[in-house]
């Protein structure tokens, strides 16, 4: 009698990948914000680079590391998009000489659609406001998911997200409505000319303490009370709720 072949050992499960490399936040407001600003306000005089190639320059930015975060990452950079087309449109406006309305308009218009998608996806599966602050380059998700799964509090977490979703896209309604005074009082020459670039350099060095820095503090009201609320939620500390640095070897 022929014995039967031995079965065949189930084959074991792929390891797990690498996990994603964390963001640097800092980096990635001075690609994709800071830099490409500064440099077309800077590059796109006549007696520099002009305004095509100063905005081509500047598009360099956002875009090459848009690509290289989603190699690293494996995700869409979400400022790396708004900087492009922040970028692009300031540059195609530039190019057209076009006036300083143009411009306001451009500034309330992009946070102002960010606002508005943060409002469009708070009842969703995966809202906007889980990108910005709940992720797992910040946060230590596995361990909240299983306390809140383990206290039953899921329900208690989403609308706990819907309330910061609020709060976060008031911020961009501000900076939307912010960005367009600041643009009406500055921008006053004929677009194109030396004066208007002036006045464009100071309106971009001026949003940092008049838009960015209010904004900033509405936002870490918002990601204090997330915080708040995920310790009564979950019952764990600040220092359980945010993702522990690898210890180094």
């Amino acid at each position: 009698m022929t014995p039967e072949p031995a079965s065949a050992s189930p084959a074991a499960p792929n390891p797990p990948g690498p996990p994603s490399k964390p963001e640097n936040l800092l980096v990635n407001l001075a690609f994709n914000v800071a830099l490409p600003a500064v440099l077309m306000a800077q590059l796109s005089k006549e007696n520099r680079l002009g305004p095509v190639w100063g905005l081509i320059v500047a598009l360099l930015f956002p875009l090459g590391y848009g690509v290289y975060d989603f190699v690293v990452r494996r995700k869409t950079n979400a400022l790396s998009v708004l900087g492009t087309v922040g970028v692009l449109i300031s540059g195609i406006f530039g190019i057209f000489k076009l006036g300083g309305i143009w411009f306001a308009v451009k500034d309330a218009a992009i946070p102002s659609v960010i606002g508005l998608v943060l409002l469009a996806t708070m009842r969703s599966r995966e809202p906007l406001v889980k990108t910005i602050f709940y992720n797992d380059t910040i946060m230590d998700v596995p361990r909240i998911e299983s306390a809140l799964q383990a206290r039953g509090t899921a329900a208690g977490f989403g609308a706990l997200l819907q309330r910061c979703s609020v709060l976060i896209a008031l911020a961009f309604f501000v900076s939307g409505g912010l960005g367009f005074l600041l643009a009406r009082l500055l921008l006053r020459s004929p677009g194109g000319t030396p004066e208007f670039n002036a006045e464009l350099a100071k309106m971009h060095w001026l949003s940092v303490p008049v838009i960015m820095v209010p904004v900033m503090a509405m936002m870490m009201i918002a990601l204090w009370q997330l915080v708040r609320g995920l310790r009564a939620l979950t019952g764990l500390t600040t220092d359980e709720l945010f993702r522990a640095e690898p210890a180094k070897k």
